[in-house]
C-alpha cells in the first residue's frame, strides 16, 4: 500500500518543475505564485513593480522556496520578448506558465476609444499569445507542459461594462482552445481558471462600492466574494501531472456565481 503523503506527491507534487508566473506580486496572480512555490516548483514572477515583486519573492524565500523576479513590460511585443528572454535565464525554460497579468480598463462602450482597445489587447491576449508562442513548442519537445490563464466571468456574460476587457477574456479562452487542440497530444495541457469576483486590486472600481460587493456576494452560492487564496488549490491541480487528461476546459474558481 502506497502510504497517503507519498499518493499525494505523486499526485501533485512540483518538484523539478519551473514556473512563470506574469502578474504574480498581487492579487490571484501572487496567490498561485506561492501554491506552486510552496508545491516544490522553481517559480519566477513577472510584473512591472519592483518593489512588489521583492516582497513577493521574499517571503517565498522565507518560507523555503526558490523563486525569483523578473520586471519587465508586457504592454509591447518588444517587452513580452525581453521578459521571456530574462525569465528562461533564471531556473532554464518553464514547464508552466500562468498567465495572470492584466489591465482592467472598462469604460462605456460608447466611450471606448482605440487607445484602450490597443492597451486592453495587449496585455489581456497578446502577451499570454506570444508567451505561448515561445514556450510552448518547447513544453511539447519535452513532453511535459502546463499553461494556465486566468480569465473572467466575462468571458461567458456581459455585465458590468464588460467593454474591451470582456473581449479579451473570452479570446483569451479561445486561445487556450487552440493552445490545447496544437500541444496536447505531446503532453501539454492548455487551461484557464475563472475567477468571479474577488477582492483585488485589478477589481478597486467595484470594491470600492460596499452595495455592490454586498450584492456580488450574494449572488454567489457560498454566500462570500472570493479570495486570491481560493485558486490555490486549483492552480496546483493544473500545474501537476494530476492533470494530465483535463485540457481545453475552463475550470470556474467563483464560489457558484456563474450557476446562480
Amino acid at each position: 500500500m502506497i502510504a497517503p503523503n507519498a499518493y499525494l506527491s505523486h499526485l501533485f507534487s512540483l518538484d523539478g518543475r519551473v514556473a512563470l508566473v506574469t502578474g504574480g506580486s498581487s492579487g490571484i496572480g501572487r496567490a498561485i505564485a506561492g501554491a506552486l512555490a510552496r508545491a516544490g516548483a522553481r517559480v519566477v514572477v513577472v510584473a512591472r513593480g519592483e518593489a512588489a515583486l521583492a516582497a513577493t519573492v521574499d517571503e517565498l524565500t522565507e518560507d523555503g522556496c526558490r523563486a525569483a523576479w523578473v520586471s519587465g513590460d508586457l504592454g509591447s511585443r518588444d517587452g513580452v520578448r525581453e521578459v521571456a528572454d530574462r525569465a528562461a535565464e533564471v531556473y532554464g525554460e518553464p514547464d508552466i506558465l500562468v498567465n495572470s497579468a492584466g489591465i482592467n480598463l472598462r469604460p462605456p462602450m460608447t466611450d471606448l476609444g482605440e487607445d484602450v482597445w490597443d492597451a486592453t489587447m495587449a496585455v489581456n491576449l497578446e502577451a499570454p499569445f506570444l508567451l505561448g508562442q515561445r514556450f510552448g513548442p518547447g513544453m511539447a519537445g519535452r513532453g511535459y507542459g502546463r499553461i494556465i490563464h486566468v480569465t473572467s466571468q466575462q468571458a461567458h456574460r456581459a455585465f458590468v461594462q464588460s467593454g474591451a476587457y470582456g473581449v479579451s477574456k473570452g479570446a483569451l479562452e479561445s486561445l487556450a482552445r487552440s493552445q490545447a487542440e496544437a500541444w496536447s497530444p505531446h503532453g501539454v495541457t492548455c487551461n484557464t481558471l475563472v475567477p468571479g469576483f474577488v477582492m483585488t486590486p485589478l477589481n478597486e472600481r467595484l470594491s470600492s462600492d460596499p452595495a455592490k460587493v454586498e450584492a456580488l456576494a450574494a449572488r454567489t452560492l457560498v454566500g462570500r466574494n472570493g479570495l486570491a487564496e481560493d485558486f490555490a488549490g486549483a492552480a496546483v491541480f493544473l500545474a501537476s501531472g494530476a492533470s494530465a487528461y483535463v485540457t481545453g476546459q475552463a475550470v470556474f474558481v467563483d464560489g457558484g456565481f456563474s450557476v446562480h
